[in-house]
């Protein structure tokens, strides 16, 4: 039943489920201006479970006309429906985007459950290990393009599953260092030891703390003069190759963090490993220096490596968003086939804040879409590498 109250405003007497306010004209309670209120055993059912509505409710100063609220009566007495004859269209129609109990988890839900898997605090969950180490080097001249990143946040994804690994950080930057919470200010052991003074890795890793079978080789500002001293040193270009190959740990990945060049201490890393992990940020540029990039690692191929291989290609900072993003994946897919992995790295601001508190997105928001996105690309590489034999 539709009235209007003491204002001149419409009110719905079914809608609201309470009893409307009374005119000031002395009025019993128990009545709605003039019209009989519902039985107790209809009204106490309303209070107690309201029917949901898709709407606003009615208001009594709403300035809706009467006849634009129809109410459906009772045939028998002419009062309002009572809530088992009100329509149930509310309750049968729901929203598709709004997926069911039945259908999908919670947001909430599914974010939990990605970090309990991502952090793995049980170590039940592992990635295969492969057959014999595996020693990859992150390159690309392009700055700016995740080289960093990613060799931090696959590493820790691997370490987190059941894998050892050893991050050498060979960039006089040390952002690697930082992003694992490495000492690796003046005076601390560092690789530019290793490269110029034969020390063993050994003495200058270091364990990540918080993070159980990860190492850190530290790099420190004095790795920036290393290039130049390498010059005249003999067999310049395998110190770092020797070095690894005389740890007497064994590691089942090894991960070489490369400057954005393509001197010397980046010909030392491709030296040194068997696979080349390329980052390509979805962005014109990236492409533009990739192709020298491959003529270098041909070439150090052909005269210092024989071994070496471009196994993995992995795409970051996607925007979806863009056109852009989308017309460099296909390039990248159509050029280098199956070494392009399936996931890719979206950008994501939880990716850009770990590094400011010493950590790896895989421990700092452990939900996000970007440590999802790097755990999968770590697992991706896990399997390629036992598919294949150790090499993705």
């Amino acid at each position: 039943m539709t009235g209007v109250d003491g204002r001149g405003g419409a009110f719905n007497t079914v809608e609201q489920g309470v009893p409307a306010p009374r005119a000031a004209s002395g009025q019993p309670g128990g009545q709605i201006y003039g019209t009989p209120a519902p039985p107790p055993s209809v009204e106490e059912p309303r209070r107690s479970a309201p029917a949901p509505r898709s709407g606003p409710p009615a208001v009594a100063s709403s300035p809706v006309p009467v006849s634009a609220a129809p109410v459906s009566a009772s045939p028998v007495s002419g009062s309002p429906a009572s809530p088992a004859e009100a329509p149930s269209a509310p309750d049968e129609h729901v929203s598709r985007e709004t997926p069911g109990r039945d259908e999908d988890d919670p947001p909430l839900a599914m974010e939990a459950l990605r970090a309990v898997q991502i952090l793995n605090p049980s170590g039940e969950i592992t990635m295969p290990r492969p057959d014999h180490p595996r020693v990859l080097c992150v390159a690309n001249q392009k700055g700016g393009v995740g080289k960093t990143t990613t060799t931090v946040n696959l590493a820790v994804a691997l370490a987190l599953h059941g894998n050892r690994v050893l991050v050498v950080d060979l960039d006089p930057q040390g952002n690697a260092s930082t992003g694992l919470n490495v000492p690796h200010h003046a005076g601390v052991p560092d690789v530019y030891d290793t490269l110029i003074d034969n020390v063993p890795l050994s003495e200058v890793a270091q364990p990540v703390e918080g993070i159980p079978n990860l190492w850190c080789v530290p790099a420190t500002i004095d790795l920036a003069g290393a290039e130049i001293e390498l010059v005249s040193v003999v067999a310049r270009e395998s110190r770092l190759a020797r070095a690894i190959a005389a740890h007497p740990e064994q590691f089942d990945y090894v991960f070489i963090d490369c400057p954005p060049s393509l001197g010397l201490l980046t010909v030392n890393a491709l030296c040194a490993a068997q696979e080349v992990l390329i980052p390509i940020q979805c962005e014109y540029y990236a492409l533009e220096g990739l192709n020298q990039l491959i003529n270098n690692i041909n070439l150090v191929r052909q005269h210092l490596n024989p071994t070496l291989d471009v196994s993995t290609i992995l795409l970051t900072m996607y925007d979806r968003r863009t056109r852009l993003a989308d017309a460099v994946e296909q390039d990248v897919r159509n050029h280098f086939g199956s070494k392009v992995l399936n996931a890719v790295i979206p950008r994501n601001v939880r990716v850009s804040e770990a590094p400011s508190y010493g950590q790896s997105v895989m421990t700092y928001d452990p939900g996000s879409r970007g440590a999802t996105s790097y755990f999968e690309a770590a697992l991706e590489i896990a399997m390629r590498g036992v598919n294949t034999g150790g090499t993705a």
